[in-house]
Order: structure tokens, then sequence, then C-alpha cells
């Protein structure tokens, strides 16, 4: 009888972690599909970016219209900070899960519209200012959709895990963009170039519309963060300093890390050599190889997906290393291989698809490292009362002005015959990412219940 009830005893307690567990893997594959799903609408945008700029802008000119293109692709991501910053708080206040519905929905409902736009030829600048909005619109639920994400992931991770969980994050914007690649050139593959213009550049924001009901309904099951729930049980109202967890004992304390306001200007620099390459490596080098080295549209396009490829599968195992080695160490090894390999790689390029893939490749693959411990290390930094507004003002503002800017730097520097700037912005970029990570403590496994 006393075994009996002693065996049933260690049965229950058993199984409300087991069925947490299981109940936080549905929760993270719900986050994952949607964030792919918003990275594969935000990334069309990126890989259509040629028809985009002849069917919705002046295309007497075709070189400013590809810039005004990219022009407006950067002016979106200028409006990310206020997303994150406007859904960061709601997130804070009314939790993770609310804020993850809403922006799936607004970005799936702009995609529609964008697919059924009228062109220039139409309705003359109206279609240029209708777009606009509309990428206005993306970029304010799209700042809010990766503050919420780049928290809520980390935080119903198992702490000796959270590295490997929270490049997830990065693996659905991976995945995303090559999802949108792969369209892209199944696309250009099936039509012919001017019926793609005419119309097949709209054949994605359909798809991604209509993949998005798909996402919402995964996401009504959806848990709450433990952290978010127990921070509202507590009413944490203020911020408590973070501190660095001890290299040999996860989880310990150590020294105490800067106010908030510092934390954020550091996580600022840390991003911007891992935003601004993901843009170079994932968007912009495959227009750069079509438009300037003359490259193949199929063959750019396909040599691209197999590179992001590569990237994501990258991914997890970067975050894996980080989960043992600690974060400092990855992020390191991104900003400086980067920095001593930028402008070679780019340099490599030239008319044949498979130089493109060996610059891709190689780059993606060190852009992981840096992009997949991205969530795990803002979570780290910030505290949960504060943690999702505070990411999305940092990583938000980061990406708008280093990341969004980046093809439209490389953009307008070939344009104007100084390509060996825009290979330097990014160099550049990489040692403040190294300064600033230098100068953040170490988190690894730390509690997020803080």
């Amino acid at each position: 009888m006393n075994q009996s009830s002693t065996k049933h005893v260690a049965t229950s307690s058993q199984e409300p972690h087991t069925t947490t567990r299981s109940s936080d893997r549905k929760s993270l594959a719900a986050s994952m599909v949607g964030q792919l799903l918003e990275w594969f609408e935000w990334s069309t945008y990126a890989v259509f970016a040629p028809f985009i700029a002849a069917a919705m802008f002046n295309s007497a000119d075709p070189s400013s219209a590809l810039l005004a293109t990219f022009g407006v692709l950067a002016i979106g991501f200028f409006v990310r900070p206020l997303g994150g910053i406007v859904f960061g708080i709601i997130a804070d206040r009314k939790g993770r899960k609310f804020v993850l519905m809403t922006t799936i929905f607004t970005m799936a409902a702009a995609a529609v519209i964008i697919g059924f736009m009228p062109t220039y030829e139409k309705i003359g600048v109206w279609a240029s200012v209708g777009l606009l909005l509309l990428r206005l619109i993306q970029g304010f639920a799209h700042g809010g959709e990766s503050a919420t994400a780049n928290a809520y992931i980390p935080e119903i991770a198992p702490k000796q895990h959270r590295g490997l969980w929270s490049s997830f994050v990065y693996m659905s914007i991976f995945g995303g963009s090559v999802l949108a690649y792969i369209v892209g050139g199944v696309i250009s593959s099936v039509l012919t170039e001017d019926q793609v213009g005419s119309w097949g550049w709209r054949i994605p924001f359909w798809l991604g519309a209509i993949a998005a009901l798909f996402a919402m309904f995964m996401r009504r099951g959806m848990n709450e963060s433990e952290a978010f729930t127990e921070s509202e049980k507590h009413n944490t109202n203020t911020a408590k300093p973070v501190v660095a967890a001890d290299h040999n004992s996860p989880g310990e304390t150590g020294q105490k890390a800067a106010p908030i306001w510092v934390s954020i200007l550091l996580v600022v620099g840390m991003v911007s050599g891992i935003t601004a390459a993901h843009y170079t490596w994932s968007s912009y080098v495959s227009t750069y190889a079509i438009k300037h080295e003359g490259m193949a549209v199929e063959g750019a396009y396909w040599v691209t997906v197999v590179a992001q490829v590569i990237g994501l599968i990258a991914l997890p195992l970067w975050g894996r290393l980080s989960d043992r080695i600690g974060r400092k160490p990855v992020i390191y090894f991104f900003a400086g291989a980067l920095a001593i390999a930028q402008v070679p790689l780019m340099n490599f390029i030239n008319s044949q698809p498979w130089t493109l893939l060996v610059a891709s490749g190689a780059s993606l693959i060190i852009v992981s490292a840096g992009g997949a411990l991205l969530g795990a290390i803002m979570s780290e930094v910030f505290p949960t009362a504060h943690r999702t507004k505070s990411i999305g003002l940092a990583y938000s503002l980061s990406v708008a002005v280093f990341g969004g800017t980046a093809p439209y730097v490389f953009q307008l520097m070939n344009n104007l015959d100084l390509a060996w700037i825009s290979g330097s912005y990014v160099v550049i970029l990489c040692i403040l990412t190294l300064v600033c990570m230098r100068l953040l403590p170490e988190t690894r496994g730390i509690d997020l219940k803080h």
C-alpha cells in the first residue's frame, strides 16, 4: 500500500513537469511557424526588389527605381523600434501571447493589400505612396513580433539549453528567407521575366497571407511564459540589476551588470555587425550579383537558397556550443572572422553562380554564430518586467539603423563606384560588435525570473 502510494506520488510529481515541457515545445513550434511566415513575407520584398521597383516606381530610371525600392525597405526598418517599444510595453503588461497573435494578423493583412495593389502605371505616384505606408505598417508589427519572440522563446526554454532554443528564433529568420528564395526561384523558373514583372511577384504575398491563418490557429494554443506570469504575480514593477553568470557554475551570481540604459546601448552595438552582415549576405548579395556582376537571375536565386540552408543548419550548432562554452567566445568568433573575410568574399563574386555559393555559404556560417545567440543574450541581459520593451528598443533600433540600411548603402555605393566603402561598413560594425560584447557580462545559465 505504501509502495503503491509512493509510486503514485512520484508519478504525479513528474506529470506536471512532463506536460509543461511538452506544452512548451508546442508553444515553441507555434512561435517559430509564425516567425517563419512573417520573415517570409518580409524577405519576399527584398527577393523581388527589381520587379517591385519596376511595378511600383517610375521605371524610366531603373537604377533610381531600385534605389527607391531599397529605400522603402530601409524606411520599413526605421519604424521597427517604435513597434518594438509599443508592442514591448504591451507584452510586458498583457503578456507575450497577445502580442504574437496581434503582430501576425497585422503583417498578413498588409501582405494581402500589397499583393493586390495597382501599379505605378495605373495610379502613378500613389502606388509608391501606398507601398510605403504598407511597409511602415509591416515594419511596426515586425518590430513587435521580433522583440516579443526574442523574449518569449528564451523564457520558455530550459535554462541549460537556452542558447539552443534561442537559435530557433534566427532559424525562423533564415527559414523565412530561404522559403522566399525558393518561391522566387520557382516563379522565375516557371514564368517569363515579363510575367514575373507583371503579376508573378505578387504570388508570394498572397501565399504568405493564407499561411498566416494557419499560424494564427497554432498560436491560439501557446502557453504564456512562466517568467512573465510569475513577474505579474509578484507585481514586479522595478528593474533588478542583471548579474553575470559564473563561467564554471551557470546560474550563480557574480559581478553586477550596468543599468538598463547602458545595457540597451551595448546591445544596440552588439547587434549592429550581426544584422548588417545578415542583410548583406541573405538579402542584398543576390541583387548585387544580378545587377553588377551579370549573374543569371535563376542561378543567383537558387545559389542563395543553398547558401542560406547552410547557414540555417549551422544555427543550432552555434546555439548549443554557447550553452557549453558561453556566449562571449562564439560572438568573438563571428565578429573577428567576418571582419577579416567580408571584403575578400564580396570581391570573390563574379558572374559564375558557384562564386556566389562559396562566398555566401562561408559568410552565412559565420553570421549564424552571431544570429544564433541574439535571443539568449538579450533575454539574459534585461529583467523580466522590462525585458520585451528593452529588447524591442535595442534590437529594433540596431536592425533599423544598421541592418535595414545595409542593402541601401551597398546599392548607393555601387552606383557611385565606391563599392569598397560598403565593404568597410560591415567590417567596422563587426568591430563594434566585438567591443560591445566585451563590455557585456557573460550571462550563460542565469535565471530569467529576475
